[in-house]
């Protein structure tokens, strides 16, 4: 009995010691305070530092650019007193609002992990044919760009998407052609195709509405029509996912194919629309437009803030970037005695230090 006493009396020695090395005491005393439980009425959950981090650097990459581009405008203002004027801001947003358009449409394929290259000759074939169409009233001269556009956009999405090309070769093609296309056209540029004056047409690209050009207007709208599109709607998470991993989002059963179909049918259409207008303003189809616009859409987007592996990114983002390159070649217009062509050098900058900080971001995030 004495034995049996001992061994029992052992064992819930060994248990009280066991417990108490596991940091859970054998027993509650009745004098020592009882400890808030995270969460509770004492006070809120604490939030884990890699959610905090994740945010502050999405907010980074999202916002960043428009610090530096605030920034920018407030240095130049007091810099040079005629960039704050009203007339060369309108001058600007002017000058910006075609890019805009077409890096609206870019926006939306490098969000599903694609590119556009083909995106200049289509600007400048959609200036074209608009003009060439525009005897003939306004809504020949916005038809008939969209049609042949959109149908270069259709061509690009169903040999990436269903054929599986990829999408460098396939719209480097596409960009090849739509050149091509453009001078037979114009006999290799010898004939330019006229914008009738004072007609409707014409009107859509040099007219204004409270104080700012109809382009100016155009490209907000699109623009908030593609913020609603891309945040609010189950196609636009449909992108996201597609960008993220194309192989998940097939297990998921979203319409991989459809999506990549229907951004590379849009990039055509905006790109077209965009040449549309531009030839409205100029009253003219110009042939040599459009050379390396596709490298300046690109800039901007991935300036903004969107991944160029996709599966990240805002037509936000965009419209700051966009922004910033028309305020870094106003800039250079203000200065006089640079040429237009550091613009490049610039843009070529900034796109090394966006590009080396979206690594720096993925690295980050992937640690947390």
């Amino acid at each position: 009995m004495k034995q049996t006493s001992y061994a029992a009396k052992t064992a819930k020695t060994a248990k009280s010691a066991r417990t108490a090395a596991a940091g859970t005491p054998a027993t509650a005393s009745a004098d020592a305070p009882a400890l808030p439980a995270p969460g509770g009425p004492s006070g809120p959950r604490p939030r884990p530092a890699s959610t905090v981090a994740e945010r502050l650097l999405a907010g980074v990459r999202s916002q960043g650019v428009l610090a530096v581009l605030l920034s920018v405008v407030v240095v130049a203002s007091f810099v040079y007193p005629t960039f704050a004027t009203l007339d060369n801001a309108r001058g600007v947003l002017v000058q910006a609002s075609f890019l805009a358009v077409v890096a609206l449409g870019m926006t939306l394929v490098i969000i599903t992990g694609g590119i556009d290259l083909s995106v200049g000759s289509v600007f400048a074939l959609g200036g074209v044919l608009a003009a060439w169409a525009s005897p003939w009233g306004l809504l020949p001269a916005l038809l008939v760009p969209l049609a042949a556009c959109g149908a270069i956009g259709l061509l690009n999405g169903l040999l990436i998407a269903r054929a599986g090309m990829a999408p460098f070769i396939v719209t480097l093609a596409s960009l090849l052609g739509a050149r091509g296309l453009l001078l037979a056209l114009t006999d290799e540029g010898a004939t330019t195709h006229l914008v009738p004056k004072g007609s409707a047409f014409a009107e859509l690209g040099q007219g204004s509405a409270a104080g700012f050009g109809y382009p100016i207007l155009i490209a907000v709208a699109l623009f908030a029509a593609g913020g609603l599109v891309l945040q609010r709607t189950s196609f636009g998470q449909t992108l996201f996912a597609v960008g993220g991993s194309g192989d998940a989002a097939t297990l998921m059963g979203l319409p991989v194919a459809r999506a990549k179909v229907t951004v590379y049918v849009l990039s055509g259409l905006l790109a077209g629309f965009a040449g549309a207008i531009n030839a409205a303003r100029l009253s003219s189809g110009v042939t040599i437009i459009g050379t390396g616009m596709e490298l300046d859409a690109i800039a901007a987007v991935v300036i903004g803030g969107t991944l160029l592996v996709g599966g990240a990114g805002s037509v936000t983002g965009t419209l700051w970037g966009v922004l910033l390159l028309a305020v870094i070649q106003n800039l250079i217009n203000q200065i006089g005695s640079l040429n237009s062509s550091y613009q490049s050098v610039v843009s070529g900058g900034f796109l090394i230090l966006v590009v080396v900080a979206q690594r720096y971001v993925s690295r980050t995030r992937k640690s947390l």
